[in-house]
């Protein structure tokens, strides 16, 4: 294959006692969720920056921007299926992506698969999930926070030109 990019993003928010756990794309009942704008859920984010940083389309913050009323609250899955317009529009194909959750909480084994369906689906390309921690070392290792990292390969120049281009 011609034009294959390899991206690489890390992502990492502070722990929000009270606040919705939105981790890979789903619901995580019972713990506390990630403060940010958006739902703070680092895999998603850290997935949708590999893409950009792929596609040679820049980052999260230059992608949805800051503080944006709009992404109040948006949900990862929501910003994959934007960012799947995003690099359709560039004749950018996403061949597949990983993630790797960073933290304590939470347990990720007993629901990988729904996150990896979840995330693939909204991002039109296959993801794998997979989790470490840090054997309670540093700011994810105390609970204070929880980060990821992803890569993602695309392939660049693969928009079917129309009658119109």
């Amino acid at each position: 294959m011609d034009n294959l990019r390899v991206g690489t993003a890390f992502d990492a928010h502070q722990i929000q006692p009270g606040r919705e756990c939105w981790i890979g794309g789903i619901l995580h009942e019972g713990e506390d969720g990630c403060e940010g704008h958006s739902d703070g859920d680092v895999v998603a984010h850290a997935i949708v920056d590999a893409v950009l940083s792929a596609a040679g389309l820049g980052d999260l913050g230059s992608f949805v921007g800051v503080g944006r009323p709009e992404y109040e609250n948006v949900q990862g899955v929501t910003l994959l299926r934007e960012l799947r317009q995003l690099v359709d529009a560039h004749g950018v194909r996403v061949i597949n992506a990983s993630a790797q959750l960073i933290g304590q909480t939470p347990k990720m084994g007993p629901v990988r698969e729904e996150c990896e369906r979840t995330l693939s689906e909204a991002l039109g390309a296959p993801v794998s999930v997979s989790a470490t921690t840090t054997d309670h070392m540093g700011f994810t290792g105390s609970g204070e926070g929880r980060a990821a990292i992803a890569t993602a390969l695309v392939q660049l120049g693969t928009k079917v030109p129309t009658s119109d281009t």
